[in-house]
């Protein structure tokens, strides 16, 4: 999920944002897994099965040489996971300062349809903020997918 539990109190506004900022990552995964974890597996996989024709090996040699096969696509998964936990993190921390705006606003004795639509609009531009870093975080990851050694 993609959002603190904290930005429920505005319900079915953050549902919506949350929604919309879903299907962006979720598009920028399916394109990474298409133009390039795919074809890492495929390496992958055809490098395993050239160590395991290698008759003359032994059995820890060819585990080690699938091992070998393994790491790159290994590299490239935890990256993209690493870079997914830092969009994460950002996006929990603006809607965490939403949700004190939001708060602040409340103590400070305003109605409660105020804060919501405060907090509606808080929220929103952090989707929004967040939407836009995609394409470069997009390309960060592919440039450095690109320079995993195979």
């Amino acid at each position: 999920s993609w959002f603190p539990p904290e930005s429920d109190s505005s319900g079915e506004m953050a549902e919506a944002h949350q929604a919309r900022m879903q299907t962006v990552v979720e598009e920028m995964v399916h394109s990474l897994e298409r133009d390039h974890i795919r074809k890492m597996q495929g390496r992958m996989f055809s490098c395993s099965a050239d160590c395991c024709a290698r008759s003359s090996a032994s059995m820890s040699e060819v585990h080690q040489c699938i091992d070998r096969c393994h790491t790159p696509l290994a590299k490239a998964q935890g990256l993209v996971t690493s870079e997914l936990e830092k969009f994460q993190d950002r996006l929990t921390r603006c809607t965490m300062h939403c949700n004190d705006k939001a708060k602040d606003l409340l103590d400070s004795g305003a109605k409660e349809p105020a804060v919501r639509s405060l907090l509606d609009r808080c929220v929103g531009s952090c989707v929004d903020d967040h939407i836009n870093l995609i394409p470069s975080m997009t390309r960060r990851i592919k440039e450095h997918l690109d320079s995993i050694e195979q």
